[in-house]
């Protein structure tokens, strides 16, 4: 039976095929079957991290938090590409800046923890919360923008990398207000606890992966320059601040 891999929810379809080509480039460097599965919503998702129905996953730090401290996985490397969120409106919106936004705005957003806490931290120069504020979950950033667009929302949060992957057409309909700067979170290469002996091969194949044109090439395309290897310290000062930072 072949392991399964599968991405953190929070990318488009044309990033998600670029995730696939690295699956493939998975299964031949740990010479194994893995499949490549996607899930339309971070429930479903975590549906099946508790079925036990995924063995490697690139996940986003608030899941990775709740994989290694209540699954067993372990954290093999990162992108050099900490995660950051962008919080925008409507193109056609008179808001111009965080502090223009109002007690009980509209919050379009998925249910991607992180960036939720993050947008909200955001928001704090106006006042806002979520007691005094409407949330919106959506089930993907490309249905967030949708709902600024159709205005069933007055702001959206959105991962950075996410908001620069909609099409031109979008973006040109939108208006970022800011984007956060914390520069140490970031997404996170982990595996279950069936694979678990083979963490310090595919740390290796995954250190090497940029000095390959091939290899070079697929990480481009995944939107990051190299690997950086996270040891069990590195990956617990994330969860801890991840947790501060909700607090």
């Amino acid at each position: 039976m072949p392991y399964t891999f599968t991405v953190s929810p929070d990318f488009g379809p044309d990033q998600l095929a670029n995730w696939h080509i690295f699956n493939t480039w998975l299964q031949r460097q740990l010479t194994t079957d893995i499949h490549f599965e996607t899930f339309d919503s971070f429930e479903d998702q975590r549906q099946a991290i508790h079925e036990g129905k995924v063995d490697i996953i690139y996940a986003n730090p608030y899941d990775a938090s709740f994989l290694v401290r209540e699954k067993g996985f372990v954290a093999v490397a990162s992108p050099h590409h900490p995660d950051e969120t962008t919080v925008a409106v409507s193109a056609t919106s008179p808001v111009d800046s965080i502090e223009s936004l109002k007690a009980g705005c509209r919050i379009a957003q998925t249910d991607d923890p992180d960036i939720s806490m993050m947008g909200m931290i955001l928001l704090e120069p106006a006042d806002l919360h979520k007691e005094n504020t409407e949330t919106l979950v959506q089930d993907s950033y490309i249905q967030v923008a949708k709902a600024l667009l159709q205005n069933q929302a007055d702001v959206g949060f959105f991962l950075a990398d996410a908001y620069e992957g909609l099409s031109n057409l979008v973006k040109s309909q939108l208006k970022p207000l800011v984007n956060s700067d914390i520069q140490i979170v970031s997404h996170a290469l982990l595996l279950g606890p069936q694979l678990l002996d083979r963490k310090e091969e595919l740390n290796s194949k995954l250190q090497s992966m940029s000095d390959e044109p091939q290899g070079k090439n697929l990480l481009e395309s995944l939107g990051f320059q190299a690997w950086n290897p996270i040891d069990e310290e590195e990956m617990e000062f994330m969860i801890d601040l991840i947790e501060a930072l909700a607090a």
